[in-house]
């Protein structure tokens, strides 16, 4: 018998494959991208708990988008006349109202005009000395909450804000409380060696004045009141009395709470310190 064939060895070379490619670092980011929302949001949570309702309104209003105005008649005819809430001390939008007194606009020792000024920095350098200041009063330390300075496109505006617990003026008068000449005495030691103008706006909320029957007396004519007696104590103070630009007294209608015209914070005072 013939000798049976060996049998055909084959052999399959099969090529080895690495690993599947690596998935790269792309789920790193949106990981990070996740916490850091995650982050932001017990942030958030956490400042709506350890904040009342006038900070979280400051915070709001430090990063609110600055809007343009227009400074001739126009918008709604309404309760805010076309204004916004926090719209910025500036021209009415109107051309005339009721309680206001022009007053020359500020001029140099020489005769020249005051140079104009665009210098943030500086308005910022005066918010903090005025808190500064009120921090070393113990006196005026408890007012802080009554206080309130919003950078806006006119400059820098103070703000003497009334509350339940504390007025600056006696009810229906414009006889203003010591405590709050001390204030003012704060805001004109700050100011008086700045070159910017001046404009001070009255506020009342909407109750109806009741100190005189015969009606020669309003909310328009109290708001003018004050704002004059803001002026005044300023002056004393040591600020130039050329610098004042605007005087005006506006009643109730840009109240500081639209939805409550009755709120004791409508009643303020609005100093504002205008650039340029």
């Amino acid at each position: 018998m013939s000798p049976l064939p060996e049998p055909e060895v084959l052999i399959k070379k099969v090529k080895a494959k690495g690993h599947d490619a690596h998935h790269g670092g792309a789920w790193k980011i949106a990981y990070a991208d996740f916490v850091t929302a995650m982050m932001a949001f017990f942030l958030l949570m956490w400042l709506l708990g350890a904040t009342n309702e006038d900070q979280r309104k400051g915070i709001a209003d430090y990063f609110a988008p600055t809007v343009m105005e227009s400074t001739t008649s126009g918008g709604s005819n309404g309760v805010l006349g076309g204004r916004s809430i926090e719209q910025p001390d500036g021209a009415a939008p109107y051309a005339k109202r009721a309680g206001i007194m022009p007053v020359a606009p500020f001029q140099a020792a020489n005769g020249a005009r005051a140079p104009k000024t665009s210098d943030d920095g500086q308005l910022r350098k005066v918010e903090s000395e005025i808190r500064k200041r009120m921090e070393r009063d113990p006196g005026l330390k408890s007012l802080q909450g009554h206080l309130r300075m919003v950078q806006t496109k006119e400059g820098l505006r103070i703000e003497l804000i009334d509350k339940a617990d504390y007025s600056m003026f006696s009810a229906g008068t414009a006889a203003m409380d010591p405590r709050a000449g001390k204030l003012l005495q704060i805001v004109a030691d700050a100011i008086a060696g700045t070159p910017n103008r001046i404009a001070i706006r009255g506020h009342t909320d909407a109750l109806p004045y009741s100190g005189s029957r015969s009606g020669s007396q309003n909310n328009w004519t109290l708001s003018s009141a004050r704002a004059e007696a803001t002026r005044q104590a300023l002056a004393a103070a040591g600020v130039d009395a050329s610098r004042f630009s605007r005087l005006e007294g506006v009643a109730e209608t840009e109240p500081f709470n639209p939805q409550d015209p009755y709120d004791p914070r409508n009643r303020r005072m609005s100093v504002t310190l205008l650039q340029g």
